[in-house]
């Protein structure tokens, strides 16, 4: 993602949408097949899960100001915080204190240099400064890599409320968020196709700058012009096109396959971000529509519902599970990550998440914030504690 999709699936008017859960669902899917080795173009889901954010919160930044006029940005943080700071917290410390103890020397050592920034949601750009390429090096060396769609999610999070914000108070809201939306989209894509490099094209599709149009489509089709203009062009055919978006979406899923696709980042992607995009939207204009039920199934939404936590868990138990799997077949082991991470996830929504979210009167206020300032201690210590292995060292007097 993600994406990851960390909030409320509903409409622009508030109204509950299963069929978005059930998107949630099927990019998690995609992401799991992915790391598994099933499914080339898996990693897609990620974009799914950027755009079903950029609608989703900007639909919420939207209905704020219609009914007060403004947008709370430290309400609004502070929301964002109490839903997906915890599992997070969860992950980091089980996850570095297990690498820790039981995980190899480089392992160690990465999940602990690495550690820091996913608290900074600054991940991406680590990895970035670090070399770290998505697509010949996503292995077993760092537990924490995939976090960098997180990251990505959070500096939107950060930074397009104040910019809806400061378009509120100008008037005309619907018009000129989107004219912003689709303003920054069209420069992030030519940031995307003037950067990659076909031989490691990891800079750009890990980099907040050239990955913004992902969300902000999904922001654009959150606006009632677009969606005005959206409802006038599919007419009575909004399931036909739906059909149409999804044969698109999987096609590419199943083409895609990462460096040896370049027409993915020469306007690949932003196809498919707006595709999605207008999927997601087409699902809340016509939720009744054949698509729209067959992506409510319980089954799918029950998987969309769990899937920030299964998103964050699934990598660190590839990696850690890796080596004592390397007996089974490929599709036994898929069977038994998936398993152990979905447990995982059921377990941190039923215990961690939601009852911080919804329950934890302490999470919010005064409080909360202090509570916010100790775990952000809490965190820096862990990493200062505990100390990572020396670096391996070369006798050259051996050499020869």
């Amino acid at each position: 993602m993600t994406q990851v999709q960390p909030i409320k699936a509903t409409g622009v008017s508030g109204a509950h949408l299963p069929a978005l859960d059930g998107l949630r669902g099927i990019s998690i899917l995609g992401v799991l097949l992915f790391h598994t080795g099933h499914l080339s173009g898996g990693f897609l889901g990620v974009d799914l899960f950027f755009a079903l954010s950029g609608y989703l919160i900007t639909g919420l930044l939207l209905r704020e100001i219609a009914t007060t006029g403004a947008v709370s940005l430290v309400a609004f943080w502070g929301r964002r915080i109490r839903r997906l700071l915890p599992a997070l917290v969860v992950v980091l410390v089980v996850v570095t204190v297990l690498v820790w103890a039981v995980g190899p020397p480089d392992v160690v050592r990465t999940t602990l240099s690495d550690g820091p920034w996913v608290q900074l949601n600054l991940i991406n750009w680590h990895l970035l400064a670090e070399s770290a390429g998505y697509w010949d090096r996503f292995g077993p060396g760092r537990v924490f890599e995939h976090l960098w769609s997180i990251a990505v999610e959070e500096q939107f999070y950060l930074l397009w409320p104040v910019l809806v914000l400061a378009v509120a108070r100008r008037g005309r809201v619907g018009r000129r968020v989107a004219v912003a939306a689709a303003s920054i989209s069209a420069v992030s894509l030519v940031l995307m196709v003037v950067l990659a490099d076909p031989a490691d094209p990891t800079r750009v599709y890990t980099g907040t700058d050239t990955r913004a149009f992902s969300l902000l489509l999904g922001a654009l089709v959150a606006t009632p012009p677009v969606q005005a203009a959206l409802a006038r062009a599919v007419g009575r055919s909004a399931g036909v096109v739906m059909a149409l978006l999804l044969i698109v979406i999987g096609a590419m899923w199943f083409l895609a396959d990462g460096v040896d696709s370049p027409w993915l980042f020469t306007g690949g992607i932003f196809a498919h971000s707006l595709a999605a995009a207008l999927l997601i939207r087409l699902c809340a204009q016509a939720p009744h529509a054949l698509v729209g039920k067959a992506l409510a199934w319980r089954p799918l939404r029950w998987l969309g519902l769990i899937s920030y936590s299964l998103y964050l868990w699934h990598w660190p138990v590839i990696v850690l599970l890796r080596p004592q799997l390397a007996g089974l077949g490929a599709w036994a082991q898929t069977v038994l990550v998936c398993a152990v991470s979905i447990g995982l996830a059921a377990l941190s929504k039923h215990l961690v998440e939601d009852p911080v979210r919804f329950r934890a009167r302490w999470a919010r206020g005064r409080s909360g914030l202090l509570v916010f300032a100790a775990v952000m201690t809490g965190l820096a210590a862990l990493w200062l504690a505990l100390p990572a292995p020396a670096p391996a060292t070369i006798d050259i007097t051996e050499l020869g």
